[in-house]
């Protein structure tokens, strides 16, 4: 035991912290920074400056110094940068075939390094070592050949030293290359340098042709402007009318037209500018032509009139509706706007082939209410054709379109069956325009087009014929009272009155009619008109048989009333009367109540004070009531007051009158009752006090006779409960 005690050994106590709460004061890792800094732990004081005395020291240090490059390059030969500073170190020495060593074996480490490069030629450059510089270019442009700064430095190196043929050589080395579009600028411009402007628009003519940039408009813009600055003005015309007509319709630009017509502007071709604009404009789209548009519309505003500046706004309208007809070829009402345009300024073969677009798009849907706007495209081309172009037979052939193109079976338009037949009619083909109007009524007669072929005729003042249509007319549809009015009057203004009173006569006996009572009316007015009272009278009693209408007796009345005669005022009171009996069993209390004031308007008028006072009698006692209301789904709405006529006569509402009469009594003598009693109870001081009047203080009796016409159905059925109580 002892001896397991001794080999054991001793595990050193952990100190507890006693105390674990935060310091008063806390670092933070951004302190420790801030102090270091600021007593500048980390800094390392500057070397001493070595002076070197003589030659032994300077090999040394030169010994160091390679030996200290060495190591680096050692350490890491891909660091390019340690190449670099050993070389520059070398080059400060004069030591340019070392520094030249070094950068060659920086290229075997790295050849494709660009900074590498372009040290070592500068090197060369600076040290003057023209052919080496020339070398290393040529290295590099062979290794490299996309890297620009090669052949800019490479061709400036040239440029400076005077070897034009030599400059020249390498742009056309870096040429074959297809560069991007400043080097071949800068290869023009070097040529420009030295007035060679063949040569430079040699390679205009290669640039402008490359597969990367012939797509460019701007090159194009810039070989043109090339010519016109050294005043080539041909050539720089051929180079825009090239442009276009290598671009085509496909690949048009706005920016090539406008620079086309500011090149012509400058040069005084006025013409050619508008003849330009609107090229352009007929081939770009609107959304595209902002800018076009704009400079047109200058162009105008300086150099045109008034009719050349509202052909840039048409040509712009132009374009909208162009737009607007491409997004939706059924917008008919795009195309309304459209052919306006075009007809106002346009010749008439545009306006043809408008008008053929138009057409052409024929509603998807046989419905009616789809062709209704579509219909007018072809009636404003037809008359289009025969008003401004004067051309009678394409006028034809366009209505004969129209006619072939609808689907009769389904639906037609008079309309155009009628402006068809009256445009053979300006042409003096009678013949024809019958022969239309009668397939018209044959493939689907109308009442539009049997009016309108009725109006024809009795322009034509061929009355038989319309006699034959109005048959034909009433045999479609007999229930049309206008047709059989207007048969009428048509032998009313012929003079035969029999055959007029014939057609009314048919025409009452029909057993369904759209307006019979303006039937009755017209054939009423017929018989007064030819001062036939008696046939008249006849009439308005075989109406009354079939309507007990009120304005019928009321007509009948005031007719009896017109006519001259001693017994006027008796025959007219007499039918007064007779409508008076007739409606006391209408439900209509209204029509009653406008009979009865029409009698007593002509009481006032022609009557007596017995008469009057008769008719007095007759009108009703408006009284306020309420009912009940029921919802649809049959719950209780509440109740509504409405007002109802009581007719003195009426023998069903005695009973209730004598009640109503009785429960007023009562009211009367119960306000009589209780007034002497108030009087007795009232204070002596209140009524000296009082200062009304004994006319302005009216017995209570006297005010509920004023109200009687307002009292609500309430309080009368009340009233009727106290004196069946009594």
């Amino acid at each position: 035991m002892a001896s397991t005690a001794a080999g054991k050994q001793r595990i050193p106590k952990v100190a507890k912290v006693k105390n674990k709460a935060p310091a008063e004061v806390q670092i933070t890792a951004e302190q420790l920074l801030r102090e270091a800094k600021e007593r500048e732990l980390e800094l390392l004081p500057p070397p001493p400056k070595q002076k070197i005395t003589d030659k032994e020291e300077l090999n040394d240090y030169k010994l160091r110094k390679r030996k200290g490059f060495e190591d680096n390059i050692r350490k890491n030969r891909t660091v390019i940068s340690n190449w670099i500073k050993y070389a520059q170190w070398e080059e400060s020495l004069q030591e340019v075939q070392r520094a030249r060593s070094i950068y060659e074996r920086a290229l075997d480490v790295d050849h494709r390094n660009v900074t590498l490069w372009l040290k070592y030629a500068e090197m060369e450059m600076k040290s003057r070592q023209v052919n080496h510089a020339r070398n290393i270019w040529d290295r590099a442009i062979t290794i490299l050949p996309r890297v620009n700064q090669f052949w800019y430095k490479y061709t400036y190196m040239e440029e400076m030293l005077g070897n034009v043929a030599g400059c020249r050589q390498a742009f056309e080395r870096w040429m074959e290359w297809e560069p991007e579009e400043q080097a071949w600028h800068s290869y023009i411009n070097f040529e420009l340098r030295y007035k060679e402007v063949d040569k430079a628009r040699s390679i205009y003519e290669r640039y402008i042709l490359l597969d990367g940039l012939s797509l460019c408009v701007k090159n194009w813009i810039k070989y043109a402007r090339f010519e016109e600055k050294h005043g080539y003005i041909a050539h720089s015309r051929k180079v825009y009318e090239r442009a276009v007509e290598f671009f085509g319709e496909e690949y048009v630009d706005e920016n090539l037209f406008v620079a086309f017509a500011r090149f012509e502007e400058t040069q005084k071709e006025f013409e050619r500018v508008r003849v330009i604009y609107k090229y352009a404009l007929d081939r770009i789209p609107k959304h595209q032509a902002q800018e076009l548009f704009k400079n047109y519309t200058m162009f105008e505003k300086k150099f045109g009139d008034r009719r050349g500046i509202e052909d840039v706004i048409v040509s712009k309208r132009r374009f909208q509706y162009e737009e607007e007809v491409k997004a939706n070829p059924h917008n008919y009402d795009a195309w309304f706007d459209y052919l306006r345009l075009v007809e106002s300024d346009a010749d008439p073969e545009t306006v043809r082939e408008v008008y053929e677009r138009a057409i052409a798009n024929i509603p998807p849907i046989q419905e009616k209410r789809h062709w209704r706007r579509y219909i007018y495209l072809w009636i404003n081309y037809a008359l289009y054709e025969e008003l401004e172009v004067k051309d009678t037979e394409r006028t034809r052939q366009v209505y004969q379109a129209c006619l072939d193109l609808i689907p009769h079976k389904k639906f037609t338009f008079a309309k155009i069956w009628l402006l068809c037949a009256q445009f053979e009619i300006r042409q003096k083909n009678l013949q024809g325009a019958r022969k239309i109007m009668g397939t018209a009524i044959g493939k689907c007669p109308k009442n539009k087009l049997l009016k309108g072929y009725i109006e024809l005729e009795l322009q034509l003042r061929e009355f038989d014929r319309c006699r034959k249509l109005y048959e034909k007319y009433l045999e479609f549809t007999p229930e049309n009272c206008t047709t059989w009015i207007k048969f009428a009057e048509l032998e009313t203004i012929l003079g035969d009155i029999e055959r007029a009173r014939a057609i009314f006569e048919l025409a009452i006996g029909q057993p369904r009619l759209d307006m019979p009572e303006v039937l009755w009316k017209s054939y009423i007015d017929f018989e007064i008109e030819q001062e036939e009272f008696g046939n008249t009278r006849n009439l308005y009693k075989r109406l009354l048989q079939r309507t007990q209408h009120v304005k019928v007796w009321i007509s009948y009345a005031k007719f009896e009333l017109s006519i001259d005669g001693p017994e006027r005022l008796q025959k007219c009171r007499q039918i007064y009367e007779e409508a008076n009996k007739g409606m006391r069993s209408c439900e209509e209390k209204e029509e009653r109540l406008m009979l009865l004031e029409s009698w007593r308007d002509f009481e006032r008028e022609f009557g007596s004070d017995a008469t009057r006072e008769r008719v007095r009698k007759l009108l009703p006692e408006k009284v306020k009531k309420r009912r009940k209301l029921t919802a649809e789904d049959g719950s209780d709405a509440g109740w509504e007051e409405y007002y109802d006529y009581i007719f003195p006569e009426d023998a069903a509402n005695q009973p209730n009158l004598k009640l109503l009469a009785m429960a007023k009594m009562w009211k009367r003598q119960q306000v009589q009752e209780d007034s002497p009693a108030e009087e007795s109870e009232r204070d002596p001081a209140a009524e000296e006090t009082t200062s009304a009047s004994p006319e302005e203080r009216r017995p209570a009796a006297a005010a509920d006779d004023e109200e009687e016409g307002g009292r609500s159905n309430a309080t009368e059925e009340t009233e009727l409960k106290r004196v069946e109580h009594l």
